[in-house]
């Protein structure tokens, strides 16, 4: 015999299974799904796998458990201190202050300042950071900033701490500016980032050689015309994350320079070389 739906049923009975038509409480799912954790799954399963990838269950580099996103053992092992030019933060031998080409060619930087080499396992970090949509990395990232040496000096004598700005075409793909995210985690109560302006969007460093990277970034940057007196004589971090060439942050301190500040340290996460 024929079983009866009740009037105003969607559902149907299909092999001891309940299958959802399209009318009753599971209309919307048009028949999709067999049960209702398939269709809870669905919609909240990859929100809750991003979610969980965020959290601080785990270190990231050794995986000890439970942990920061990266664990006091791997900072201490892996972001352990080396000489480094004072303008330019290559890696120099004990006891030398300046590389021969900061000497021959200084930079429009007073110091420049990098916590760690981009290297295994700091470049995976920046890569989940910057490239990942995982933001949350800047709080990390900017605590192994403030444990290397003569940056506390050097944020606490700051008037201001400028983050490289990003083009609105950069900005628009990645969703964050993560100098920015570093900046406001290092000196929120110094961080400006309107007065240093991105005028023109670049093609990707990243492909570039030094000399395409020089010519790339000219006349990139300026000073907010309307607050260029407020650099007159001011001491001024500039952060950015990874430090390559060092072609934009020189292009950015020539800026700044250029409206009168008096002191520019170059502030970055990692420096490669």
């Amino acid at each position: 015999c024929s079983q009866r739906r009740p009037a105003g049923s969607g559902n149907r009975i299909d092999g001891g299974r309940q299958v959802v038509g399209h009318g009753g409480w599971g209309g919307s799912w048009r028949g999709r799904y067999t049960l209702p954790g398939q269709y809870i799954d669905s919609m909240f399963g990859p929100l809750i796998e991003r979610a969980s990838r965020r959290l601080p269950a785990r270190c990231t580099v050794c995986h000890a458990w439970p942990s920061q996103v990266v664990c006091n053992a791997c900072v201490a092992r892996f972001a352990q201190p080396v000489p480094r030019c004072a303008t330019c933060a290559l890696p120099v031998p004990a006891g030398v202050q300046q590389c021969g080409a900061c000497l021959k060619e200084p930079p429009p930087l007073d110091a420049c300042l990098a916590a760690v080499a981009y290297d295994w396992p700091w470049a995976d970090c920046v890569t989940q950071f910057k490239f990942g949509a995982q933001p949350g990395w800047a709080g990390a990232l900017a605590t192994v900033m403030r444990s290397t040496p003569w940056v506390e000096p050097a944020l606490e004598q700051a008037d201001l701490v400028v983050p490289m700005p990003l083009a609105l075409e950069r900005l628009a793909e990645r969703g964050y500016n993560q100098a920015l995210l570093l900046a406001r985690h290092l000196a929120p109560d110094k961080t400006d980032a309107t007065l240093l302006l991105r005028t023109r969007h670049t093609a990707a460093q990243s492909a570039l050689t030094r000399a395409e990277r020089l010519q790339n970034v000219q006349g990139a940057f300026a000073v907010e015309p309307l607050r260029a007196h407020e650099l007159r004589g001011r001491r001024v971090v500039l952060v950015d994350d990874v430090m390559t060439t060092g072609a934009s942050l020189r292009a950015a301190a020539s800026a700044l320079r250029l409206a009168g500040a008096a002191h520019i340290t170059a502030l970055v996460f990692a420096r490669t070389g």
